[in-house]
């Protein structure tokens, strides 16, 4: 809403994710009727990595590469 847009765009893996992020989708609905909340699937290579985990091995040092999309890591590395 700060930024002026229409939509969010979250990611689901798994069934229980869309159970989750349905909830969050029909509380921003009742919040902003304007906002609309956009699901999308990623790759099945990265189906199985968590953000908390990829924090984990960054927060202690580790290479979170292996388990991020190319432009990710770059972007990561350039900090």
């Amino acid at each position: 809403k700060k930024i002026g847009s229409k939509f969010i765009l979250r990611g689901i893996r798994y069934v229980s994710d869309f159970e989750y992020e349905k909830t969050i989708a029909d509380a921003n609905r009742t919040l902003d009727a304007t906002i609309e909340t956009i699901f999308l699937t990623g790759e099945p290579k990265y189906t199985s990595v968590a953000s908390t985990i990829v924090r984990d091995i960054l927060r202690n040092g580790g290479d979170a590469s292996p388990f991020l999309p190319t432009i990710v890591a770059t972007s990561l590395q350039q900090r």
